[in-house]
């Protein structure tokens, strides 16, 4: 985000409020909404919010992993793979 950009008083969002929004949608970044000097909120275009939650979520499930493979609750990668194939052909052989 670039602050000098990229950051608005609450009071011109109130007066340019589609101009912000298409501001935030063409260049695909958030733009920074102030109250009394202090950030308080966030316009942002659906597409990269949408794609920042997908990446959250996938970084939630790697750190979940580790974890388990830290724990010890991992399986190694070949054994897995057996298994999976195993069940596969149990399933077309039936």
């Amino acid at each position: 985000m670039n602050l000098a950009q990229d950051v608005e008083p609450i009071t011109i969002l109130k007066t340019k409020c589609a101009e912000i929004i298409s501001r935030a949608r063409q260049s695909r970044q958030p733009v920074a909404i102030t109250r009394n000097g202090k950030v308080t909120a966030i316009i942002q275009d659906v597409k990269s919010y949408e794609k920042e939650k997908k990446t959250l979520m996938l970084l939630k499930f790697l750190a979940r992993g580790e974890r388990e493979l830290i724990g010890g609750k991992g399986a190694d990668h070949n054994k897995v793979k057996k298994q999976l194939l195993s069940k596969l052909n149990k399933v077309k052989n039936a």
